[in-house]
């Protein structure tokens, strides 16, 4: 009979999380990424991070149908290339003291006779309001629509496929270990329940779908006030890039994390845990723009807002915009730290010291700007210094563009133009750019003379005036590159051999 209430406390025990005697789990700080509108009315919404502290025993991981199988193929291969990853990301938050939920849903059968399936069995049902279901699909009263059509399925495949039910279990490289559950169902909420547990980290697939709509996951989850946060990095999207918006599948997924980053709930990456870089996937292998839009005068937040889609057919995006009270505080801007290339569109701002030293950090690491029209006046006042507490960079527009700035003409006739001496068709930043239709819109600046560093590429010209470089490259002593041009009227981006000019600079200054 000892021996019997022997293993039968052995057994309780291997369900519990494993945690040395005696030993205080150390508090989780997670740097959560979160989105709010620029202002009340706005269509633009700042992104940035703040520190969240939950203590490890009221926090569990939920791992959303990570299968075996998929019936897209191109899905399966993602979730291959996943799962060891997540796997040490589950072996550190055990570490930690977190209970480990997998939620791979139809497949329990699998599991039947385990001591995690028990687990989460044995957990008492609560009530819950509203009630927690199967599936929770679109609350178009909070969250409108979802950013990308996946009405097709979501499969990337060429030809498309058949969809059908092709998993029996949760991917194999995802360790199942003692003290874990696994559920498929309510269950998970009451677990949560019986151990006190508050947080909830979400990661799995997919993100449009499962990991939203389940009654494990973030939509239910956040319904019955658990606070919710998303591994960002830990995660992929039904999306086929076919459909609208037309963007890659890697930005879709990025633009699906952006909806619930907006209308759900703050996300992680697994960075948190591993203490190493956040995990990509080996086909995306995209460069990271930064754009930077606070000016007033021509409306280049719309304009770089939409042609942001454009660019997010090759390039992973991020927008960060003035204050809608004071446009010289640029709430989000530490994304500059990890970005490949700045697209600046600023006009006459003095930042806070330590974001101005965040935008010299980057350039004065050699990499590459493209500026367009203000950005040849983006930091600093007209003939007066910047007001205490806030710092300027006058030489900007020399130092990093090449150029002279010093005034533009008047409104009046468009500027025609034409390619600079010495510059054919040919040229990379000319692909598919019919420079004979291209017009500038708004007023022709007055830029020469141009540092020796400069290749002038296009020249802008209106009557009885001396014609100016409109678009250059510009060799920097940082040893980095920048492309300017003073081109930039909400009439220049409608024209699309502008926007395929932007992009090809875009290009040509992200490659090797």
């Amino acid at each position: 009979m000892q021996t019997m209430w022997m293993l039968l406390l052995l057994s309780v025990l291997s369900m519990l999380p494993q945690q040395a005697a005696g030993q205080t789990p150390d508090l989780l700080r997670l740097q959560a990424r979160t989105r709010s509108r620029v202002a009340a009315d706005s269509t633009f919404w700042h992104s940035t991070n703040q520190t969240i502290e939950w203590q490890p025993q009221e926090t569990c991981v939920v791992v959303c149908d990570m299968w075996d199988n998929h019936w897209c193929r191109p899905s399966a291969e993602r979730v291959g290339e996943l799962a060891p990853q997540m796997n040490e990301v589950l072996q550190a938050a055990r570490a930690r003291g977190l209970l480990i939920i997998h939620c791979p849903s139809d497949t329990l059968d699998f599991y039947k006779d385990t001591p995690q399936r028990r687990l989460a069995q044995s957990a008492p049902a609560v009530p819950t309001q509203p009630a927690l279901e199967r599936w929770i699909r679109l609350l178009p009263e909070r969250e409108g629509s979802l950013p990308i059509d996946d009405s097709d399925g979501g499969c990337d495949c060429d030809p498309p496929v058949q969809s059908q039910r092709a998993w029996t279990r949760q991917h194999p490289a995802i360790r199942i270990a003692a003290g874990d559950a696994i559920t498929d169902s309510a269950e998970a909420f009451y677990l949560m329940k019986q151990r006190g547990i508050k947080n909830v980290i979400v990661m799995g697939v997919h993100t449009n779908m499962c990991v939203l709509g389940r009654p494990f996951s973030i939509r239910q989850m956040v319904l019955q006030g658990q606070n919710v946060v998303l591994m960002r990095d830990m995660t992929d999207t039904m999306y086929n890039p076919a459909k609208p918006p037309f963007v890659s599948h890697f930005s879709g997924n990025d633009l699906v994390v952006e909806h619930i980053e907006q209308y759900w709930c703050p996300t992680i990456q697994s960075t948190e845990f591993t203490g190493r870089p956040a995990f990509r996937f080996s086909h995306d292998r995209r460069p990271r723009i930064t754009i930077v839009a606070s000016e007033p005068e021509y409306s280049t937040a719309d304009s770089l807002t939409k042609f942001r889609t454009e660019l997010q057919q090759e390039f992973q995006v991020s927008m960060v915009y003035g204050d809608a009270a004071d446009g010289s505080l640029l709430p989000g801007l530490d994304v500059l730290q990890s970005a490949d290339l700045l697209l600046l569109s600023t006009r006459r701002r003095t930042l806070p010291p330590a974001q101005l030293q965040l935008v010299q950090a980057f350039i004065a690491a050699g990499k590459p700007v493209v500026g367009i029209r203000t950005a040849s006046h983006p930091f600093h006042l007209r003939n007066q210094p910047a007001p205490a507490g806030r710092a300027d960079w006058p030489e900007f527009d020399l130092q990093v563009n090449g150029g002279h700035y010093t005034n533009h003409h008047g409104a009046g006739p468009e500027t025609t133009i034409q390619l600079a001496p010495g510059i054919t068709s040919e040229h990379p930043l000319l692909r598919n750019v019919d420079v004979a239709s291209l017009r500038g819109k708004g007023s022709l600046y007055q830029v020469s003379p141009l540092a020796p560093s400069t290749e002038p590429i296009l020249m802008g010209s209106i009557p009885e005036k001396a014609a100016e470089p409109v678009a250059w490259l510009n060799r920097r002593s940082d040893g980095g590159r920048t492309f300017y041009t003073s081109l930039g009227h909400v009439g220049d981006f409608e024209q699309p051999n502008f926007r395929r000019l932007l992009r090809n600079a875009c290009h040509l200054l992200t490659q090797p």
